[in-house]
C-alpha cells in the first residue's frame, strides 16, 4: 500500500494542486496588469460541503448527528457569518484602458494562496510523520 491510497493524503495533494494552479492564475493577472482591457481571472473555490456530501453518499457510512446538551451550546442549525468571506466581491477599480487588475488585491490573493499551500505541506509532512511513527520508523 502506498501513501497515495490514503484518502487524507490524496485530498491534501489535490488541494496543493489546486493552490498551485491558483498561484499560476494570480501570477498571470499580475503579469497582465498593464494590458489594456484585461480582466483578472480566478479559480472557482471548491465547495467542501458538496464534496463531503458526495463522499458520504459513496461511502454508505451512517451519518453522525450533532446535539446540544446545554442551553448555552450553539445549535447545529444556527447560521453564523463566515469571518473569511469578503463583503466585496466585485471589481471596484478599472483603469481608463479597461484593465481591472488591482495589484494590491492580487498580492493579497497570492499571499493567502502561499500561506494555504504552506499549511497543506505542513499537514502532509505531519501525517507522513505519524505513519512513520506507527510503523516504527519515526524520528
Amino acid at each position: 500500500m502506498t501513501t497515495q491510497n490514503l484518502a487524507l493524503l490524496k485530498g491534501l495533494s489535490a488541494k496543493m494542486g489546486y493552490l498551485n494552479h491558483r498561484q499560476s492564475v494570480i501570477a498571470q493577472n499580475i503579469a497582465n496588469a498593464d494590458t489594456p482591457g484585461y480582466q483578472p481571472q480566478d479559480l472557482t473555490a471548491v465547495n467542501f460541503d458538496k464534496v463531503l456530501k458526495a463522499v458520504d453518499k459513496r461511502s454508505g457510512m451512517a451519518k453522525a448527528s450533532v446535539s446540544t446538551t446545554s442551553s448555552g451550546h450553539m445549535s447545529p442549525g444556527s447560521s453564523l457569518r463566515d469571518p473569511k468571506t469578503d463583503d466585496q466581491k466585485t471589481v471596484y477599480e478599472v483603469a481608463p484602458t479597461g484593465n481591472a487588475v488591482i495589484m494590491e488585491e492580487q498580492m493579497i490573493n497570492s499571499q493567502k494562496t502561499s500561506m494555504d499551500y504552506g499549511l497543506m505541506t505542513s499537514l502532509y509532512q505531519k501525517n507522513i510523520g505519524m505513519i512513520k511513527t506507527s510503523i516504527g520508523r519515526g524520528n
